[in-house]
């Protein structure tokens, strides 16, 4: 057991905790964002305690061989506040979110599990709407659940519902999908307007109103990915920039690959009113949570064409290519911004705004 002294603790008598125990005693809300904190969360205390090949990959899910064929298992939590919100909900969220992940991976989603934690006195109604948005939602990315559990809490313990999905899907052999594989010259592409999700959250969470109802984003990106490799197969990563928003993703595979990345600010899609709302607020975009976007690095050569398909997509219309992979400052993300300027778009310690999925 270890001691508290001079304001430390002391493991001399067991093994060291990984995290930096005299700067985080304790778990914060920050650790759950998507940024500095959670990389470290899971790269020092999880991934290097459980390590093994399919987690070391750092994936959207763990990708494993299977009688010569290959698949991808995912899985996710969801505890957003509230669980009602415009443009969409928890249960919708659950399955949309893992059917993503797994589509990530380049798999195609096949069967899903669920688990409802449930706390005392959730109104059956409010419980029915978000069952039938999942059958809904499992029906629309053609899907199963399969499987699942349900737990009730003590009223005060579970704020309303929190719900876990895991999923399996199949990947086909010409899809090669790996953060590792990013490379020099590859364009990447964002599917459309970024910041939608967490603003829609923000909005309903603080009562705040603006001259138009932002919603989210929430949707499959299945059919999407699909529509892309249908013109190419070379593509060579595929994100969905959730928790963290772009600017976290962009940095992740920049680590992974390390290759370095360049973006142009005036090529990345924002609405108006997102933009709008995020200066008003103190927000950038680029670190906003999106539950319907994706980032796509696509070969220089297959870049226009796979452009142009996704426009032909309605979850691509408005997708634009924001930057390429470079040679230059390997794990570094650098922006050129609207002005002429460059800065460097490092992770953010924590979420601007938590609970946000």
């Amino acid at each position: 057991m270890s001691e508290k002294k001079n304001g430390t603790f002391d493991f001399s008598n067991g093994p060291a905790c990984p995290i930096p125990i005299a700067n985080y005693p304790a778990v914060t809300m920050a650790h759950g964002g998507g940024g500095k904190l959670t990389h470290q969360l899971i790269q020092s205390m999880i991934a290097a305690h459980f390590d093994n090949p399919a987690l070391t990959q750092l994936h959207d899910g763990a990708i494993l061989p299977s009688n010569g064929e290959k698949l991808a298992f995912s899985t996710d939590s969801y505890v957003i506040n509230p669980v009602f919100f415009p443009g969409s909900n928890i249960g919708e969220l659950s399955v949309y979110g893992t059917v993503n992940d797994l589509t990530m991976c380049g798999a195609k989603a096949k069967y899903l599990s669920t688990s409802f934690i449930i706390e005392e006195g959730l109104p059956m109604e409010e419980l029915w709407r978000i069952v039938q948005a999942m059958k809904a939602a499992a029906d629309r990315c053609g899907v199963q659940i399969v499987t699942g559990d349900t737990k009730v809490v003590d009223r005060g313990k579970g704020d309303k519902i929190f719900i876990n999905t895991a999923g399996i899907g199949t990947i086909e052999a010409d899809r090669n999908i790996d953060p590792t594989k990013a490379d020099v010259g590859d364009k990447i592409i964002v599917s459309g307007e970024i910041a939608q999700h967490g603003i829609a959250i923000m909005s309903v969470r603080q009562g705040l109103e603006f001259e138009t109802t932002i919603e989210s984003d929430c949707a499959p990106l299945n059919g999407l990915v699909d529509a892309m490799f249908e013109v190419s197969k070379n593509i060579h990563v595929l994100r969905d920039p959730t928790r963290g928003g772009v600017a976290s993703v962009l940095n992740e595979i920049a680590e992974s690959s390390k290759c370095g990345i360049r973006i142009a600010e005036e090529k990345i899609p924002v609405a108006e009113d997102v933009r709008g709302a995020c200066e008003i607020l103190g927000f950038d975009p680029l670190y906003v949570a999106n539950e319907g976007k994706l980032i796509a690095f696509v070969s220089a050569d297959d870049a226009e064409k796979v452009l142009a398909a996704m426009h032909q997509h309605p979850l691509g219309e408005k997708a634009s290519i924001i930057g390429e992979v470079v040679a230059d400052h390997p794990g570094v993300v650098v922006m050129k911004t609207s002005i002429g300027s460059s800065r460097v778009v490092d992770m953010l310690s924590g979420e601007q705004l938590p609970r946000i999925c």
